[in-house]
């Protein structure tokens, strides 16, 4: 007797042709009106073999109710146990002692073309009486064992063809015949099993096909045609019918996630897509669907992104970003979002600039533009000098967190004599060094700095004539603060002098370390700083400097002559010290955190920041600062301004 294992092997494999075959009978068996066709088959269809023969049907053809027929949609393809008894060996057959007799053979013969043409069983020409006929003659004939075995095999496999299309009265009749052959038992046993499985399953199939058209595809819970379906499939694992619906039934879903997004309620399409996916995961419909919804959500998205883009254009930044939000609900991984946020934090931040831009404002009522300024990055830093380090003073603690949330412009350069001048000719103001007269002097025969009544703003350091390109020194707080005023006036916008919290900032330029460009001696031109190599006109050099550095300076360079820190700005610690906006106090205790100056209404002295031609490397600390009183001159001094955004 075959072993249970071989007839599960036997029952599991299918051949193309078989499942075609299958198919199109159950297409045909549960929707004949789509043949155009009555009900009722009047030939069977064969099984892997040619046509039908008369010998094949045992008993008279039965249609079921169509109301239990129909019990499901069409099928596109079901699964199927169809065998192809001909290609598989019994491995229980008898060893055969002598070869078969020529009468034997000859049965034999007949029998395969029987076979062949699908005569399984019924009469003494079948293929079954023919097998069992030369097994009765020569018991140990291998070849008619064998035919007996593919007979019952072909006959079990037409069997559970009609139990999968539902044609239980077919089915019951051939299991009759099934039982007249040897070793069937087991078969007999499984397909009966499958018989009662079927008869209870067909109603329920056919309710989830009412349910189904009645639009209960999935919903409600309880009372849907998906709950029949998973009903039983836990009765009927492999029922194709079942399996089918349940396709409907996702497809319905999906349906609903297209008509939702094509609506715009992309947050209903993803809760349909999600109970789709649920229904059968990472089916080919699923994904289908899936990606003409992402394509109809990315270009519902691209639209709005562009009315975002449109509005930020215009200089609406609320309806842009209102906009952005609406892009990112839609598509959070949308193309080209990341560069629209991107510009509506510039325009917040920075008044759509973007950080390290440089750019000049031009002058409303008169030929002419602004300094060129640099757009500065938001953040934030620690202000001031460490506590216990030995060279610090007591001015620069306590050390104190300063956040800077708004961006802010700062001139690339400390303003120059050529700049300067243009304000005074066009303004008229007179600076403090012409009306109070003088500024402090460097004094190349002292080597020390002393009062020359005669120099004034456009003289260099030394009190000689400045050339344009030099920065402008001898200017004090005041003048400072008037040229910033001026500037304002002649372009609309808001200029000023910088607080001390903005100086450190872009100073610092993101570096803790002692200065912008490391702990000690610079190792390549960064600024105009005192060095050891330095030499005057008359070769005086710095008792105290930086060792091993020569800048080729004795004095102001020109403007931007070294390099810039990592915000783009230059000479922010070196060349010339400049003023800032602050009041001065003799600490930071109380000091604002939000890099706002620390004003005091009246305060005659102010901050200066920054190291300068002739400071000493103590002096050219990020943390060092020192005040002076308003109209304080001096040619170690300048001054840049900010632009707020």
């Amino acid at each position: 007797m075959p072993s249970n294992a071989n007839l599960r092997r036997q029952r599991a494999l299918g051949g193309a042709l078989g499942i075609i075959v299958l198919g199109f009978a159950l297409s045909y068996h549960f929707f004949p009106r789509l043949f155009h066709v009555n009900p009722v088959r009047n030939t069977r269809p064969a099984l892997s073999v040619g046509a039908t023969m008369p010998g094949s049907r045992l008993l008279p053809e039965h249609v079921p109710a169509m109301s239990e027929l129909n019990a499901g949609p069409p099928l596109t393809l079901a699964p199927t146990t169809v065998i192809l008894a001909h290609k598989h060996k019994n491995e229980n057959l008898p060893k055969q002692l002598t070869a078969d007799t020529p009468a034997v053979q000859a049965l034999l013969l007949r029998a395969r073309k029987a076979l062949h043409a699908g005569q399984l069983i019924g009469d003494k020409d079948s293929a079954a009486a023919l097998f069992a006929q030369a097994l009765n003659e020569q018991p140990d004939s291998r070849a008619a064992a064998q035919g007996l075995f593919d007979v019952r095999a072909r006959l079990v496999a037409q069997i559970d063809q009609d139990i999968a299309m539902g044609d239980t009265d077919t089915a019951q009749g051939l299991l009759g015949s099934l039982r007249t052959l040897p070793n069937a038992a087991e078969d007999v046993k499984q397909l009966e099993a499958n018989l009662k499985t079927l008869a209870r399953v067909r109603p329920m199939l056919a309710r989830a096909a009412g349910l189904l058209q009645q639009g209960k595809a999935d919903r409600p819970i309880g009372g849907s045609a998906l709950d029949l379906y998973r009903e039983v499939q836990q009765l009927d694992p492999q029922n194709a019918v079942a399996e089918q619906g349940i396709f409907q039934v996702q497809r319905a879903v999906l349906d609903r996630a297209l008509a939702a997004v094509a609506q715009n309620k992309f947050a209903e399409a993803d809760r349909e897509l999600a109970e789709a996916q649920a229904i059968r995961p990472g089916s080919q419909q699923m994904r289908d669907v899936t990606k003409r919804v992402d394509d109809m959500r990315e270009q519902n998205a691209q639209g709005v992104l562009s009315q975002a883009r449109s509005a930020l254009d215009a200089g609406n930044v609320a309806m842009a970003t209102t906009l952005a939000k609406q892009a990112e609900a839609i598509s959070p991984g949308l193309s080209g979002l990341a560069e629209v946020e991107q510009r509506l934090t510039n325009a917040r931040l920075y008044s759509s600039y973007k950080p390290g831009q440089v750019f000049t404002d031009q002058y409303v009522d008169l030929p002419g533009k602004t300094p060129a300024m640099v757009v500065i990055p938001t953040g934030h830093f620690e202000m001031g000098a460490k506590a216990g380090i030995s060279d610090n003073t007591d001015a620069e603690l306590p050390q104190h967190e300063v956040s800077i949330d708004k961006g802010f412009a700062m001139a690339r350069s400390a303003i120059t004599v050529g700049q300067f001048r243009q304000f005074v000719r066009a303004s008229g103001y007179v600076p403090d060094s012409v009306k109070l007269g003088g500024a402090s002097v460097y004094d190349e025969r002292s080597g020390a700095m002393r009062e020359d009544t005669d120099a004034t703003w456009a003289d260099d350091y030394a009190g000689h004539k400045a050339a344009a390109n030099l920065p402008v020194v001898n200017v004090s707080w005041n003048d400072a603060e008037a040229y910033a005023n001026w500037l304002s006036q002649r372009t609309g916008k808001v200029y000023r002098l910088p607080s001390e919290a903005e100086f450190e900032y872009a100073l610092r330029a993101g570096t803790t370390t002692r200065y912008w460009w490391g702990d000690g001696t610079p190792t390549r031109l960064v600024e105009n700083v005192t060095g050891s190599g330095d030499r005057s006109k008359m070769g005086r050099h710095w008792s105290h400097a930086f060792r091993h550095y020569s800048d080729g300076y004795w004095g102001p360079a020109p403007v931007m002559s070294f390099a810039p820190n990592p915000f783009g700005l230059y000479d922010m610690d070196g060349n010339v010290s400049e003023w800032v906006d602050d009041c001065w106090h003799d600490n930071y205790v109380r000091a604002p955190n939000n890099g706002t100056a620390w004003i005091n209404p009246g305060c005659s002295a102010h901050v200066i920041r920054g190291g300068s031609w002739g400071s000493s490397p103590e002096q050219v600390r990020s943390a060092w600062r020192q005040g002076a009183n308003s109209d304080v001159r001096s040619g170690r001094v300048g001054f840049r301004v900010v632009r707020e955004l």
